[in-house]
């Protein structure tokens, strides 16, 4: 199955974080990556740039419109994302919990 692997976390958390913490980080990723590829394999996976660089486009029948920033106030910020192969969602619970301490949303991919 695939599963599109969402986290979330405040900006200012990483934007504030020391060096330290921030090897810690790519580490607790590099362990996550290592298990990932073991247990199944990572399809793609990326770091987003800030909330601030975001557009949201919304339409509504022949209109469109943008606007600059995210969709909603928020307090956590979707900072990346993986997209997994797996066997089921209990290896993906199991993988994401290598990950730092983010809101990690889990999302089967639909089939149509």
């Amino acid at each position: 199955m695939k599963v599109v692997v969402l986290m979330y976390e405040d900006e200012q958390v990483w934007a504030n974080a020391t060096e330290a913490v921030q090897e810690k980080y790519m580490a607790a990723h590099n362990a996550f990556s290592d298990a990932a590829q073991e247990k199944g394999k990572i399809l793609a996976g990326e770091a987003l740039q800030t909330v601030a660089t975001a557009t949201t486009v919304r339409r509504r029948g022949s209109q469109v419109g943008l606007t600059d920033g995210p969709f909603a106030e928020i307090t956590e910020q979707l900072g990346g994302f993986y997209v997994l192969e797996v066997p089921d969602l209990d290896v993906a619970v199991e993988l994401v919990k290598l990950l730092p301490e983010y809101t990690i949303e889990l999302r089967p991919v639909a089939y149509f």
